[in-house]
């Protein structure tokens, strides 16, 4: 059995686990596969697994990566993950189902001009920044407020608002990594029941070193990239 294969089924395992440790059913939970500097052949190898859901971070990579396996497995579904750079939305709609790092309304307004130009609907997770050492995301409630409310207006018709994503600072510190999930998981329900019309329902939280304290907080995916893959080839 390869290792890959042999990884996929550990951190399964470690995730049906955590649901049920938190009163969760042990389907509640999808499994990112972040690929992000390995090869295509460990992606292939993987999706021989029955792994479908993939998360990359450079676009350009990403492009080169997954255009012929899309081509050849239409079932896998690859999200951009990483903080993404306006002059890189043109190639990471042609590839992408969902952008999970969206963190700015300048971003929303060139992901809908692209995906215009393709005739192409994709899906968005909101990204906030819930602690000092976050790397991104939305700043304060009101701003990304202002994001769902220009999509309310009809502004973005090719975007789909699908839930919000967040890093943990990194930190050994447990309460702060828990007080992390706990601010995204409290406001996004409070944005579900104030914008009903959109399907508001992934909370993506938690990575490889704390993704069992994050579905214990209620994350409904969690992305995980060296505890499949093994060390990154940079």
């Amino acid at each position: 059995m390869s290792d890959i294969k042999a990884n996929l089924q550990e951190v399964q395992s470690l995730i049906n686990k955590a649901e049920a440790q938190a009163g969760r059913s042990n389907d509640s939970v999808k499994l990112m596969a972040v690929s992000k500097f390995h090869p295509k052949e460990a992606v292939e190898e993987a999706i021989a697994c029955g792994q479908l859901l993939f998360g990359e971070n450079r676009v350009q990579e990403a492009v080169q990566k997954f255009t012929p396996i899309l081509a050849a497995n239409p079932k896998v579904e690859l999200h951009i993950i990483g903080q993404l750079q306006t002059n890189k939305v043109k190639q990471a709609v042609t590839i992408a189902a969902s952008i999970d790092s969206v963190d700015r309304l300048d971003l929303l307004k060139e992901i809908e001009k692209q995906c215009a130009k393709l005739d192409k609907t994709i899906k968005v997770l909101f990204e906030y920044h819930t602690g000092e050492e976050s790397k991104a995301g939305f700043t304060s409630e009101e701003a990304l407020i202002e994001a769902l409310e220009a999509c309310k207006r009809g502004d973005f018709p090719h975007i789909i608002p699908s839930g919000f994503m967040t890093m943990a600072p990194f930190t050994q510190d447990q309460e702060l990594i828990h007080k992390s999930f706990i601010t995204l998981r409290t406001l996004a329900q409070k944005l579900k029941e104030q914008y009903p019309q959109f399907p508001l329902k992934e909370l993506s939280m938690g990575m490889s070193g704390d993704f069992e304290a994050a579905i214990q907080q209620g994350s409904t995916m969690v992305r995980v990239g060296t505890a499949i893959f093994g060390q990154r080839n940079y």
